[in-house]
This record gives C-alpha cells, sequence and structure tokens, in this order.
C-alpha cells in the first residue's frame, strides 16, 4: 500500500487550517454567551467544554463513551465527565484527521472490548499520516482502559478523508468507514483501502465470506463515508457520504443502501448520475444544497421508530429520512431539525431514555464556537419536531 503524502500539499493545507483556526476564535471573543443556554426548544446540555466530539456510543449500563478528536476517550455517566483513555500523544489532530471512529463490542457486558479508530503520524519528517484500529478492554474491577490488540494498522492518510465511522452488524462484524484520503481514483481501486468500507472480524481477521477474497473491502467507490448504521427491519448497512465539495461542484451529498461487493462511483458518478456497474444513491441533498452529513442511526422507538436521522457539519442541522412504508430500500422524503440553533452537528445517538443526544462540532476550526462549547445536548422527540424548518 502507498505511504506518501505530498509535504507541500500537507504545509499549506496546515497553515490553511491554522488561520481558519485563529479566525473561529476571534469570532467565538464576541459571541454572545448565552446564545446556546438550554431551553425549551434547546435541548438539555448534559456535557460542555469539549474538543470535537465525533463518535458516540451508548454502553448497555447507560454510560455514554464519545471520542475528542485530538486524543480523548471521554466517558458521561449520571451528568458527570470522565476521561476514560488519553491518546493525545499518539493521535495526530492534522485538519479533518484525530482520534475518530468508536464503537463497543456486541458483547461489552461481558467483554468490555471498545474499539477506536484514529490517524497518527508514522513519520514527522515529512509528515505522513496513517490510520490505524485498536482495541482495548475495561476491566471489570477498575472500569479502566487496558490496551487489547490492533485490529488493522498502516492504511495511508491525508489531513482529509481518513478514519470514518465504526459499527457491529447483526453478523457480528466489524464495519469501517474509509475515506479516499483526498485521491479520489483510489476510490475505485479495490486493491486499496481508501475510498472503501471494510469490514473484518472483531479479531481484525479478514471473513471468509468477504465479496473479494482475502481483502477486508466490503464495498467500493466511496468518497468519504461517515455515519454507518444497520436497518433493524432489514438489517440492510446505510451509510452518509459527502458529495463532491469544490473539486467536482457542488453538493449532492448521499444516503446509500450499502450491499456487499458494490461499486458506489465516486469520482465517476454524483448525485442523480448513472452509470453501468455503479450505485447511485437512494437519496441526496441536490444540486444546490450541502448537508456534509456526518453520524447516523436508525431510530428503535417511539413515533420516529424506523426513521434514519443523521447530523450536518454545514447543513448545521439534524436530518431525519422518513422510508416509504412499504418499502424499506426507499426513501420518500428528508426532513430538516435545529436548523442553525447548535452550529456544526457531528453525530447523535438514542439513549434509552428515548432522548436523541447530539454532538455539537464548534470547536472543528470551522465553526463558532460559544463559551459552553463543544458540548453534548440531549432533545426529547417533542423538542425536536418543534424546530422543523423547510429545506
Amino acid at each position: 500500500m502507498k505511504l506518501f503524502i505530498n509535504p507541500l500539499r500537507k504545509s499549506l493545507a496546515t497553515i490553511a487550517w491554522t488561520s481558519i483556526v485563529a479566525v473561529a476564535l476571534l469570532v467565538a471573543c464576541d459571541e454572545d454567551d448565552d446564545d446556546n443556554d438550554d431551553g425549551p426548544d434547546r435541548g438539555t446540555t448534559i456535557a460542555s467544554n469539549l474538543d470535537t466530539p465525533w463518535e458516540l456510543a451508548f454502553a448497555p449500563d447507560g454510560r455514554l463513551f464519545l471520542t475528542e478528536r485530538p486524543g480523548t476517550v471521554t466517558v458521561i455517566e449520571n451528568g458527570t465527565k470522565t476521561n476514560w483513555l488519553k491518546l493525545d500523544t499518539v493521535v495526530q489532530e492534522v485538519g479533518e484527521s484525530g482520534l475518530l471512529g468508536l464503537t463497543l463490542d456486541p458483547d461489552f457486558t461481558n467483554n468490555g472490548y471498545i474499539y477506536l479508530g484514529y490517524t497518527y503520524a508514522a513519520s514527522k519528517g515529512p509528515l505522513q499520516l496513517v490510520n490505524k484500529l485498536v482495541r482495548y478492554r475495561e476491566d471489570a474491577a477498575t472500569r479502566k482502559p487496558v490496551f487489547d490488540k490492533v485490529l488493522l494498522d498502516r492504511i495511508p492518510g491525508n489531513y482529509i478523508h481518513n478514519s470514518g465511522g465504526l459499527e457491529f452488524g447483526p453478523d457480528e462484524m466489524l464495519y469501517w468507514g474509509m475515506g479516499e484520503r483526498y485521491e479520489p481514483n483510489l476510490a475505485q481501486d479495490v486493491d486499496e483501502l481508501a475510498g472503501k468500507i471494510l469490514r473484518l472480524t472483531r479479531d481484525g481477521a479478514i471473513p471468509n465470506d468477504n465479496p473479494f477474497p482475502g481483502s477486508y473491502v466490503f464495498s467500493y467507490g466511496h468518497r468519504n463515508p461517515q455515519g454507518l448504521a444497520f436497518q433493524p427491519e432489514t438489517g440492510d448497512l446505510w451509510s452518509t457520504e459527502h458529495g463532491p465539495s469544490d473539486e467536482q461542484g457542488c453538493c449532492r451529498d448521499e444516503i446509500n443502501r450499502i450491499l456487499p461487493g458494490r461499486n458506489y462511483g465516486w469520482p465517476v458518478i454524483r448525485g442523480s448520475e448513472q452509470q453501468a456497474g455503479m450505485e447511485t444513491p437512494v437519496y441526496h441533498s441536490g444540486d444546490t444544497t450541502t448537508w456534509a452529513p456526518t453520524g447516523g442511526i436508525f431510530i428503535r422507538q417511539g413515533e420516529w421508530k424506523d426513521s434514519f436521522v443523521f447530523t450536518g457539519l454545514r447543513g448545521q442541522a439534524l436530518y431525519r429520512a422518513v422510508f416509504h412504508p412499504d418499502d424499506p430500500a426507499r426513501i420518500m422524503n428528508v426532513e430538516r431539525y435545529l436548523y442553525t440553533q447548535l452550529g456544526r452537528l457531528r453525530n447523535v445517538a438514542e439513549g434509552a431514555d428515548g432522548r436523541l443526544y447530539i454532538a455539537v462540532s464548534n470547536q472543528d476550526g470551522r465553526g463558532n464556537p460559544s463559551s459552553t462549547d463543544d458540548r453534548i445536548v440531549a432533545f426529547t422527540l417533542e423538542e425536536l419536531k418543534a424546530s422543523l424548518s423547510p429545506m
């Protein structure tokens, strides 16, 4: 596998990101600190002053695990925030890289396994970023993390489009989204792991029934798959994916139904375009609207049961995809909630209490953080419904 990043491009990107962060911090100083206070239409803040929360996962005992991009795994329990694991000396946060994906083992209660995907520097002169998937075990007596094993390592990375979401399927296999590290043609190369959704066993082996023998690749032709979620009714995998941004036009962010061995078209087709042997998204944001979609889940209880909800960064909203009652593979429409009320939204999780827990991501270098950002904010369904806004 290739392990090279153009140092000039990386240097320019780092300078650009540093400038963006500086501007964002200056703006934040002038911002009204009460803008994000809790209220009847703003949910309940359960954790504040986080640094770019990325992935959320509830444990069976009700604790909320989350990653913070600079390298911290944080646990929230009964309103108390605890640093469960610090990897900030290992993790390399450059642009969009850092500590990203997190998921708990389906048998977490018994084995205590937690899986983490992150970016680190294989070399710092010149800078060479790579992605890595590791497993930790929580000691049952102390609740402290113990390193267990490396599952997958040295997947070349970049300052954007790195490790994506982690999710266990009903088959108890682990699925890992992987961006194309901003080298679009890699997405079409099935011998590369960039621009793919990967499938592996909980111990890091290649499953015998993967669509490409001897390969972790489950699907390909992806630009930057972010949210992974399994549909309870069908067991199918669905994914949110960023559209072409500026290098190939605007918008056309995607919701895809992921089937084994299929080619999802990047960079050959975008939006509603079609080509033989490639999958057109089930739904996309259109030619003039950008969601920048991130984490997504299927709702398992209440009025929104079986809906697919996901967050948006540039779209600054929570989105709900509504499926046809007679066809679980067809999305009728997408609704928008919380539009511009909290800023950039990174991820969402459903609590046992029926509330949706949303990660605010204004500290990511592209937002306007308040004095309490970043935060995790919990919303009841009624609070969310009151925030519905036209697309």
